[in-house]
């Protein structure tokens, strides 16, 4: 046989062959579906994929936890109130409507919190009198809260006389300071701790 007749059909007889390897090995297989079970997804952009995120609502640049929560700081703030009255009177001098308005503005800043109003007299007069008229004038004061905005529910009273006197002096100027109605509010606060990420920068 001639060598080059030969060799052409050697190589044919290759092609073949491995025409037929390949189409054994390769042709039959089907694509892959990729089966994601997780949510590898970042919704807010914290860094830490939906599937683990149990704070899916974290704000932007918060420092965060392995939770994907942010963290915060604790703040307090204090408020007073005190409105001095005339001897034998349970009406609000105008002087003190503006201490009375920054209180309603107080709550309304901390919804959270409420106020009790104490009310209080000189011990000139009867006491069962005293009692009642320490009332009246925490009372008057609630009112004007509630006027300014402030639920009722959030505003108790409490009268108590002549029994916690600042000022026990049997004078003109002692009489006055215990006319009185007094209260002290708390409300917290709180502001997330800041971080700057990768994220920080890119939006979605």
């Amino acid at each position: 046989m001639d060598k080059k007749i030969c060799s052409v059909s050697i190589i044919i007889a290759l092609f073949s062959a491995s025409s037929v390897l390949a189409e054994d090995e390769f042709a039959y297989r089907a694509t892959p579906v990729a089966n994601q079970i997780s949510d590898l997804i970042d919704d807010d952009r914290d860094g830490v994929i939906n599937a683990r995120d149990i704070c899916p609502d974290t704000p932007e640049n918060a420092f965060i936890d392995n939770d994907g929560c942010e963290e915060y700081l604790d703040q307090e703030e204090n408020l007073e109130l005190k409105i001095l009255f005339e001897h034998n009177s349970a009406q609000i001098s105008p002087a003190f409507l503006g201490e009375i308005s920054t209180m309603a503005e107080f709550l309304e800043k901390y919804p959270e919190t409420s106020v009790e109003l104490q009310g209080h007299t000189s011990v000139v007069g009867d006491a069962d009198y005293n009692l009642k008229l320490s009332e009246s004038r925490a009372l008057e004061v609630q009112k004007e809260l509630v006027s300014s905005g402030v639920s009722m529910s959030r505003v108790r009273i409490v009268g108590y006389g002549e029994a916690k006197v600042v000022d026990g002096n049997d004078s003109p100027v002692s009489h006055a300071v215990n006319r009185r109605v007094v209260a002290r509010v708390v409300g917290y606060d709180k502001d997330i701790i800041e971080e700057w990420t990768i994220f920080s920068k890119r939006r979605k």
